[in-house]
């Protein structure tokens, strides 16, 4: 070992020598180097490719295998040896669960074989089988075996039958029992599944026999489950769920440090940077010169005179001959011929376009050249023709539809560049998509162009006394080559003609060109390598160019080496894939003989995965006069032109040089050879040294270009006078690009000229050998560490991809979410690959890549065969991929997120502060200067009022009284759906109609007082008059909604059930559903001979009873009001005769209702205060209500508005649904309601009647869409009310407007309320939701410690009214429950006042608004209920939030809804689209829940539209989706287990 205090390398020459005596094998050694210390590695690592193994190729298939850059022999050991690792404790990560019409056909008879040759060969590795690799039948197989067993090894299936595994209680078992076992090694913070509760809250630890579930009540046909440990034995959903939790439980890296404590900013954790991180160490980098640019006397001053030269002094040589798809010579193209065509094409261009006073193009101008692939003279004549002419070329692709990948960037770029005229081949002018007419439509974003054709029959010819004007190469433009960036813009770099020159000598002397060789190109001619030495560098030492076309590549991948014997080529251009493609073609051909090559220049060679094809390619071409030394790798940039080559040399003793550089060491910019693992290694291969006459040296590759040390990978800059000099028009990017002046440690520049950023990185080796590592283009940085996307492709690759995706066709990029990149992997699937094969692939990939290059992918996707979007020479065009991939129209059939894995930078869990003492919160409020939250409606004793009805205490007397002062006022009008009256009642009928009903439960129903009747009423009169039976015969009415006829086997058990729980004595209703509750649809639901005695109120009896009952106490049960809360949960409660009457005389004077006024009602009367407005109040006020049941919409959307327009009414009330029917279902009808005399106009309120957070968004666009009608946007407005309180807010006729405030989502996360400014970063609207009641009291308060709440904090609400009510009414008198909710005490503060917890919370504001009587106007704020808020990460979430921003995510999302389930959050989605979209949706929910609410989504589930579940008032129903959802009953479309 040796050190010295620079670079202690031996010469790379000796060290060669020495390695090539230590190998006996004859092929070329590995050269293992580190600056500052020369390491060889053990022996028996290096794989030396010995000649035995490369018969191995004659068993390869010919097509399947596209693409052999990024195999290694040592890389896919490698591979293998971390898989088998991974061996024991197997895949850990649940199945997603598929529709059946989503899983591709994996029948074999479906699926044709590309080829009949071997196709279960394994083409992944090309070691002797000694090697003792895992063949990847073993290293498949424990894994195939336990999830056979563990998910089809049950027989108790119990699943639908839809989805495409089954599995029931033993699978359950045994997964979860597996999963207890198997552990990923993952190196990232642990996900926080527990929320810091306690440990053990959700472990499911169970003895091995036990498989009896607790048998849970079932209403309908969902099932009550318990949450945490009760997990459904039957399900196979929550026993993955399971496997989900136990396997992110693991214990992954350790613990990051705590990354902050102030609870009310949420921090991102920054990333610490690892302390045993590799730091460079060696000293500073020398830039490295090239040898000096020898001036040959023969040179031409400029690349015109060689072609004028040529063309005069031997015309007859051929430059140029072009093939078939048969590989015949098509056409030879001589020297003569190039310079008299290029000269017409010239003056065709100067003379013949446009007029002769105002020429299309004149000399400095840019014209585009759309020239196909194989058609290279056609190209070559344009080319130069346009050189002649002084005119600047841009060649392009050929554009085949109006919707190519990246050709509307290339518009771009020929409109930015001022391109009006196109440069065409007569067969490629045919080709061009054409409109009806002729015409060549314009592209999608290009200019308009004029085409034209350069075939020598379509021109004229220039007269004998016209010559071009040839100058010397001097800085005018001479062509400009277009660039695809990273994120698919196109750049043109603009190329000088002494550039052009320049390049082309510094070629010809490091490739030793001389005049009159054969050259034989596989590469694009129009562009890089190909351009450069095919088209450029030929014509200066008049060679002789055989270009092969792609298209013969395709059929014949062996004829490039076919035509380098034929024409004894001296040299030829390919890429690694072209080798890599000769080989697999290659059967034992006898008469391939390559001594006649000096030199195999290899474009992409410095890509470091190309060196494994080099190898190969000499391995088997040895024998066939192929020498070693002929392998020249180069490396190339449109900016920098090419940067290095390495030179052929005649000495086969002298070994490239050759590096084995550690992965890890690498993904923090620094050299070390691997000596740890042996496992994460890139073997990188010298690509010769810098141009002649260039200066290289590489620098930092962000931030300020310091010189790197020389042990440090940096950006490669280039100095001289061979390369680009600006991107055309962009001076911005150009200064940043090719105008870097790169400085020392010191902020010295190392010198006065420009140097060029190449886009690659790598560093300068011994003995000035250039070695690159990766590209800029390439570049990931994932939490501080840099991948290359093409090492992360060779290593999903390596895991025996061959059965399961395309080899050439797999796409690497990053996605930026959550301030960090995430890596994304897309691959397309070979159509014959089963589900399970799959996705067991895939769970191997994340493992080698986590092994190897120790960073999480955060989401691969599989594509079916030929989907993804292609560049113009059929490689995957990357930005349009991940474009497709943003925007969700990818539609991969495979999808596997790992969120958990790779986020590890989520702000730190909240954790609960100890509580504060009452004392010290009475202080901290006085002194911070906040109010107590509370306030309260106008006091109702102060208010003076003419109101006759106070005088009653019963509703039962006021209804009377009016029957008899003023019997024929109209109290009810009922509309029907074509908007004519129905049925209407005066006062007087409904008192005699409600006295015969009275009589009925009397006789009939044998009904004393103080008996419960339920009122199973569609919406209409019959239930009005049936409410003020019961209360005329002394009995509780009980209003329940009927069952939908065509629904009965979901609705009618909810009318069972409330008849039951509210010990219904009667049930009274119409003839019709009289039948229906008997009918044997009914009796297949419920048991039916169960019902109470069942009275019919179309036949009424004649007489009117003795006398009306007359309650003794206005405390006794007036009614009762049952209604399903959006948790599932059935609760009624009670409402006395007083509270009753409290409630109407609030509601009379905030909307001062008097008999002379008019009401709208489209409300279901069934509860809350629908049930009020719609029975109680016109009784109490006396004003007329106009009743439109809401289901009468459904066939006449129009109907409710064109009523309140032609009643003239200023008040009406609706529900959320019916303002969404409305919004959605007459949107485009407005012109055509006008038209009709809608006029809303008169309208001053428009009350929505709700239980929830106001729908703002729904209420802004009904006030948008109507404003054109008359509709005042102020009128529309919402009320609020719950179980405790059927109404405590309810926006009246007068007082200030709603108004409406942004509060800080994350500030809300912490129940604190912070107001930002509209539109400020996670901002969220929220409207008051009404003005508070006369009478009602309102005070927020923490639910926990019951104290009171300054009004900066979100707390419960809590109310105090006359009108509260007074109970739950429960069946076994559980009295706890409602002492509770209607009995609560401050904890300090007011403790005497008895107050009713609404289970909302909410906060109050004191706006700078006055109400009528001159106060300071207090405002509601409710932002949703208690029991549906989710903890997680000790920080409390709103369902409607994170389901806005997921409904938002993609326009195929119509609903969502969101719950948690052990702690992981479940987004269920309802997909609007093909079922091929389902898995679109699943990346993209789970980027905007971590973007704007920092979760992990747990899993996610696409359903059909209507899935999830509505209750009337248009809420959700997420507790019974869960439900579903863990009972195995949504038939969901795609289930995703996110990782």
């Amino acid at each position: 070992m040796l050190r010295s205090a620079n670079i202690g390398v031996c010469d790379i020459r000796e060290a060669a020598a020495r390695e090539r005596v230590a190998s006996t094998t004859g092929n070329r050694p590995l050269f293992y180097f580190r600056f500052g210390v020369d390491q060889a590695l053990p022996q028996e690592r290096r794989t030396p490719v010995t000649p035995s193994s490369s018969s191995r190729y004659h068993r390869r298939r010919s097509s399947g295998s596209r693409d052999e850059r990024y195999r290694s022999d040592v890389h896919t050991e490698a591979v293998q040896a971390a898989l088998a690792k991974h061996k024991e404790r197997k895949m850990a990560v649940p199945m997603p669960s598929k529709r059946r019409s989503l899983v591709v056909q994996t029948s074999m008879d479906a699926y044709t074989p590309p080829d009949t040759s071997s196709g279960s060969e394994d083409e992944g590795s090309v070691q002797g089988d000694s090697q003792g690799t895992p063949t990847s039948s073993q290293g498949s197989i424990n894994m195939e075996h336990w999830i056979s067993q563990a998910i089809h090894g049950s027989t108790t299936s119990t699943t639908s039958s839809s989805s495409t595994q089954s599995g029931g209680s033993g699978a359950a078992h045994r997964l979860a029992d597996v999963m207890a076992q198997t552990h990923i090694e993952n190196h990232s913070a642990p996900p926080d599944v527990t929320t810091y509760t306690s440990e053990h809250s959700i472990q499911v630890e169970r003895p091995q026999g036990s498989t009896t579930s607790r048998t849970a009540p079932k209403y309908g046909n969902a099932e009550l489950m318990e949450t945490g440990d009760g997990v459904p034995v039957s399900s196979r959903v929550s026993a993955k769920i399971q496997q989900l939790v136990n396997t992110l439980k693991r214990p992954k890296r350790p613990p990051l440090r705590e990354f902050f404590v102030d609870d009310f900013e949420e921090l991102l954790e920054v990333q610490q940077p690892d302390p045993n991180q590799p730091k460079p160490e060696g000293a500073q980098m020398l830039a490295m010169r090239g040898e000096q640019l020898g001036v040959v006397t023969n040179w031409p001053p400029s690349l015109e005179a060689a072609l004028q030269r040529w063309g005069t002094i031997s015309p007859k040589a051929p430059c140029l001959t072009t093939m078939d798809t048969n590989g015949k010579p098509l056409y030879i193209l001589t020297y003569g011929k190039l310079w008299t065509r290029s000269m017409k094409v010239a003056y065709n261009i100067l003379h013949k376009l446009g007029t002769k006073q105002e020429p299309m193009v004149r000399p400095g101008d840019r014209v585009a050249l759309v020239f196909p692939n194989n058609d290279p003279a056609a190209f070559m004549v344009a080319f130069y023709g346009c050189l002649l002419a002084e005119v600047v070329p841009v060649p392009i692709e050929v554009p085949l539809t109006r919707k190519d990948a990246g050709s509307q960037q290339i518009g771009f770029l020929l409109g930015s560049c001022g391109v009006t005229v196109a440069l065409t081949s007569d067969a490629c002018h045919k080709g061009l998509p054409k409109s009806p007419t002729g015409e060549i439509p314009q592209f999608k974003g290009w200019p308009k162009l004029l085409w034209f054709v350069t075939e020598s029959k379509h021109l004229s010819k220039p007269p004998r006394d016209w010559f071009p004007h040839i100058k010397d190469a001097n800085n005018d433009t001479a062509y400009i080559e277009y660039k695809t960036c990273k994120d698919g813009s196109v750049l043109g770099v603009t190329v000088t003609r002494i550039a052009l020159l320049t390049h082309c000598q510094a070629l010809t002397q490091a490739c030793g060109y001389t005049e009159a060789e054969t050259i034989v190109n596989v590469l694009d001619f129009k562009k890089d390598v190909g351009l450069w030495h095919g088209i450029l560098t030929s014509v200066m030492n008049m060679m002789h160019v055989i270009s092969i076309p792609y298209s013969l590549m395709k059929v014949n991948p062996l004829s490039w080496i076919q035509k380098v014997c034929q024409y004894k080529a001296k040299v030829a251009c390919v890429k690694s894939r072209d080798m890599h493609w000769a080989l697999v073609a290659h059967r034992d051909q006898r008469d391939i003989n390559l001594s006649s090559l000096r030199m195999l220049i290899v474009a992409d060679g410095a890509n470091p995965w190309s060196i494994s094809s080099c190898d190969a390619f000499l391995n088997v071409f040895q024998s066939k006069g192929l020498r070693q030394e002929v392998i020249c790798p180069c490396a190339s940039s449109p900016e920098a032109l090419t940067v290095a080559i390495r030179r052929p040399t005649d000495d086969s003793n002298q070994p490239p040089g050759r590096g084995v550089l550690s992965m890890h060491g690498l993904t923090y910019g620094v050299i070390r050879v691997d000596s740890e693992e042996k496992l994460s290694v890139l073997t990188v291969q010298d690509v010769g040294l810098v141009m002649p006459g260039a200066i290289m040296c590489s620098v930092k590759p962000d931030g300020v270009p310091q010189l790197c040390k020389t042990d440090e990978i940096g950006e490669l800059c280039v100095c001289a006078i061979a390369t680009g000099t600006s991107y055309y028009g962009l001076s911005g990017m150009t200064k940043n690009t090719f105008e870097v002046f790169p400085m020392t440690s010191s902020g010295a520049p190392i010198s006065e000229y420009p140097f060029i950023r190449t886009g690659l990185l790598g560093f300068i080796g011994p003995g000035g050998l250039v070695f690159v590592v990766g590209k800029m283009d390439g570049l990931m940085v994932v939490s501080g560490r840099r991948h290359n996307a093409d090492d992360i492709v060779a290593t999903a690759l390596a895991v025996e991809p061959m059965k399961f995706v395309y080899r050439g066709r797999i796409a690497v990029f990053s996605v930026t979410v959550l301030h960090d990149e995430r890596i994304v992997i897309v691959a397309e699937q070979r159509p014959d690959s089963t589900e399970e094969d799959s996705f067991q692939w895939m769970s191997r990939v994340l493992q080698a890549i986590d092994s190897i290059h120790q960073v999480g992918v955060y989401c691969l996707a599989l594509v079916p065969a030929n989907t993804l979007p292609k560049t113009p020479l059929g490689g995957i065009h990357l930005s349009e991929t991940k474009q497709l991939f943003l925007e969700g129209s990818l539609h991969p059939c495979n999808v596997l997120m790992c969120p958990h894995t790779c986020v590890t930078n989520l702000p730190k869990p909240r954790q609960k502060q100890p509580e504060i003492g009452p004392a010290s919160v009475m202080v901290g409020n006085l002194v911070s200067g906040k109010r107590i939250a509370q306030a309260s409606g106008r006091d109702l004793g102060q208010i003076e009022d003419n109101d006759q009805a106070r005088k009653f205490l019963f509703l039962s007397e006021v209804l009377q009284w009016r029957a008899q002062t003023t019997p024929d006022h109209v109290l009810y009008t009922l509309l029907n759906c074509r908007g004519t009256i129905a049925n209407s009642l005066t006062c007087v009928q409904l008192h005699k109609r409600a006295e015969k009903i009275a009589v009925m439960l009397m006789e009939r129903g044998h009904l004393q007082d103080g008996d419960h009747v339920a009122l199973v009423y569609p919406p209409g009169i019959d239930l009005i008059a049936a409410f003020y039976g019961c209360l005329y015969a002394g009995c509780v009415p009980i209003t329940v909604r009927p069952p939908h006829p065509q629904n009965i086997s979901t609705t009618l058990p909810t009318v069972k059930m409330i008849v039951e729980v509210s010990r219904s004595a009667c049930l009274m209703t119409t003839q019709l559903i009289c039948k229906l509750l008997r009918s044997r649809e009914a009796a297949a639901a419920v048991d039916i001979r169960t019902w109470p005695p069942i009275l019919d109120t179309d036949d009424l009896p004649k007489k009117r009873p003795a006398q009306t009952y007359k309650p003794s106490n206005p405390d006794t049960l007036a009614y009762l009001d049952f209604s399903v809360s959006t948790t599932g949960m059935l609760a009624g409660v009670k409402m006395s005769h007083a509270a009753t009457s409290a409630f109407c005389r609030s509601i009379k004077l905030q909307c001062e209702l008097y008999p002379s006024r008019e009401v709208a009602i489209c409300l279901d009367p069934y509860c809350g205060l629908g049930f009020v407005l719609w029975c109680l109040c016109s009784v109490y006020s006396g004003h007329q209500s106009i009743l439109i049941p809401p289901s009468e919409l459904e066939t006449n959307p129009g109907l409710w508005l064109l009523a309140v327009s032609q009643y003239k009414v200023r008040d009406t009330f609706c529900s959320y649904s019916v303002m969404e029917l409305c919004t959605k279902g007459l949107g485009s009808q407005t012109e055509s309601l006008k038209a009709r005399g809608l006029d809303l106009s008169r309208v001053r309120t428009c009350v929505v009647v709700a239980e929830e957070r106001p729908r703002i968004a729904l209420t802004q666009s009904f006030s948008k869409l109507f404003k054109d009608l008359g509709l005042h946007p102020r009128a529309v407005s919402t009320s609020f009310g719950c179980r405790v309180n059927l109404a405590i807010c309810l926006q009246g006729t007068s007082g200030p407007d709603p108004t409406t405030v942004y509060v800080d989502m994350r500030a809300l996360r912490h129940d604190r309320v912070r107001l930002v400014e509209r539109g400020s970063p996670h901002s969220l609207p929220l409207m008051e939701s009404g003005k508070i009641l006369p009478g009602v009291r309102i005070i927020i308060a923490n639910p926990e410690t019951k104290g009171p709440l300054g009004d900066s904090h979100l707390g419960e609400i809590w109310v105090h009214s006359a009108h509260n009510a007074s109970g739950y009414f429960t069946i076994y008198g559980d009295e706890s429950l409602q002492s509770d909710h209607f009995n609560s005490r401050l904890s300090f503060g007011d403790t005497q006042t008895i107050w009713a917890r609404t289970g909302y919370l909410g906060f109050l504001r004191r706006t700078e608004l006055t109400d009528a009587n001159g106060e300071r106007h207090d405002a509601l704020y409710v932002v949703g209920a208690l029991d549906e808020a989710m903890e997680l990460r000790g920080m409390r979430y709103h369902p409607i939030d994170i389901e806005t921003s997921v409904i938002r995510a993609h326009k195929s999302v119509t609903e969502c809804a969101v719950f948690t389930w052990t702690n992981l959050l479940v987004v269920v989605v309802e997909l609007d689209g093909s079922e091929q979209e389902a898995l679109d949706l699943v990346p993209l929910v789970t980027n905007v829940v971590l973007e704007e609410h920092y979760l992990i989504v747990g899993v996610v589930v696409v359903v059909d539209i209507g899935v999830i579940p509505i209750n009337s008032r248009g809420e959700k129903q997420r507790m019974h989706l869960r439900d579903g959802f863990l009972a195995d009953q949504l038939d969901p479309i795609y289930v995703a287990y996110n990782m």
